[in-house]
């Protein structure tokens, strides 16, 4: 039978949104013929962690469920053990890239791929702890539907089963290497108030994100759809598209891969930097695999935690990180872009080489830029005024650290692609999976 495995990676209270994705998990077992393991990799405080350790206890069961919650003990007990089966070179660096003191969004994704290698599944679906789901006629709208049907599977095998087609044909014997939606609600990154309190000055933030060189009408384009995923229209009925999916239609909460690509390159590292989980969706589009785009939207919200004034500090160190890696991301993603179909090897796997060396590419950017980027978004907090300013005092006094991070990043990342291979591999033993 096959196994998949659906995680939910957390360090906040989400007990509501444990069950629902049990509900995924129960929905995607009994209608598919699968057996679907959960994935809770909980990095929660004690008091939190205790409220989902009973909200997983009190899970009814269900036939084809497998549901593991794992704290960051356990977690760290199978990291320990699969990179010393890997027998890398610097074994206690490794275990920080896999599990940061600071808060990583790709590490914490990154585990679940390897969890999930351990576990024997062919494939890994994504959701977030700080989003639900829509409901049609009383009855919740799963994405899991979508990637269940089509993930591995040859893509002109299912393109009968789809609204819509536009796939090159040239690409129509390739698996299906990814499906994926969207988010309807708040925007994924809380920069709302920005744009109320000063369009221009959110048109120059945003804009950090936009490649060089872009003309200012597609420039435009993408400062106004950033974050905001599929809008607010509501689920009324499915529609589904095999093509190559675009990187700014999908979003990592509502996300299914298959192995063939998580098992070749894993996400950068990068802590308390926000969309540093995205760069598989770009391998994806970028080495023409086949994708399947779907409107099962979820339902994004922001948690109290990130309107307080810790929370707010926080989250705008993650943003001005997500900006300062930007030159750094958008150089590899034009290099994979250009390279396109040989971006795969001979037997249509991503080449993880070619990926790294891109990567170590990255790191000898003139520095200059990012420090120009660095003044942009000082100046703009400057002029909002309020917390904002706030936050530019102590963003400033971190300058050089963060500058240097966003290199120091790539760095971590190309050195984490060159260990992929091993650690994947490294996962089982013949004495069986232990955590």
């Amino acid at each position: 039978m096959r196994r998949v495995c659906l995680t939910l990676p957390t360090n906040r209270a989400c007990a509501d949104t444990i069950r629902a994705v049990a509900e995924e998990a129960a929905y995607g077992a009994l209608r598919f013929d699968v057996e679907v393991h959960l994935l809770v990799l909980d990095s929660s405080d004690a008091p939190v962690l205790a409220e989902h350790r009973a909200a997983v206890r009190a899970l009814p069961p269900a036939p084809g469920v497998v549901v593991h919650h794992l704290d960051e003990t356990e977690q760290r007990t199978f990291l320990r053990k699969t990179i010393a089966r890997a027998g890398l070179a610097s074994p206690d660096r490794m275990l920080d890239l896999m599990l940061p003191s600071r808060v990583s969004y790709g590490a914490c994704t990154n585990r679940a791929f390897l969890f999930a290698e351990a576990l024997g599944c062919t494939s890994v679906h994504r959701r977030d702890s700080d989003s639900r789901y829509q409901h049609l006629d009383g009855e919740p709208v799963f994405p899991l539907h979508h990637e269940l049907t089509s993930l591995g599977r040859r893509a002109a095998d299912v393109a009968g089963l789809m609204s819509r087609r536009r796939l090159d044909p040239a690409c129509a014997d390739r698996p299906v290497a990814m499906v994926g939606g969207s988010f309807v609600g708040e925007m994924s990154v809380d920069v709302e108030e920005i744009h109320r309190l000063d369009p221009a000055v959110y048109e120059d933030v945003i804009g950090l994100s936009v490649p060089d060189g872009y003309p200012e009408i597609w420039r435009r384009n993408l400062i106004q759809e950033s974050f905001r995923g599929a809008g607010t229209a509501p689920f009324t009925g499915d529609r589904t598209t095999l093509t190559s999916v675009s990187p700014m239609r999908v979003d990592m909460c509502n996300i299914g891969f298959a192995r063939e690509v998580y098992g070749q390159v894993p996400l950068p590292p990068a802590t308390d930097t926000i969309g540093s989980d995205y760069f598989l969706i770009h391998v994806v589009h970028d080495a023409r695999l086949p994708g399947v785009l779907h409107n099962r939207h979820i339902v994004n919200f922001h948690t109290g935690e990130r309107r307080s004034d810790s929370g707010f500090l926080a989250y705008q160190r993650r943003l001005a990180k997500f900006l300062l890696s930007m030159p750094h991301l958008n150089a590899v993603y034009a290099r994979m872009a250009a390279a396109g179909d040989e971006l795969l090897d001979a037997e249509g796997l991503v080449r993880a080489s070619a990926v790294a060396g891109f990567v170590r590419d990255s790191t000898r950017l003139d520095p200059v830029e990012n420090a120009e980027r660095f003044d942009v978004l000082d100046r703009s907090y400057r002029k909002l005024g309020g917390r904002y300013a706030e936050a530019a005092d102590v963003l400033a006094t971190e300058r050089e650290r963060l500058l240097d991070e966003a290199r120091l990043d790539m760095e971590d990342f190309a050195l984490l692609i060159d260990a992929w291979a091993p650690l994947t591999r490294s996962t089982t033993s013949p004495k069986g999976i232990t955590w």
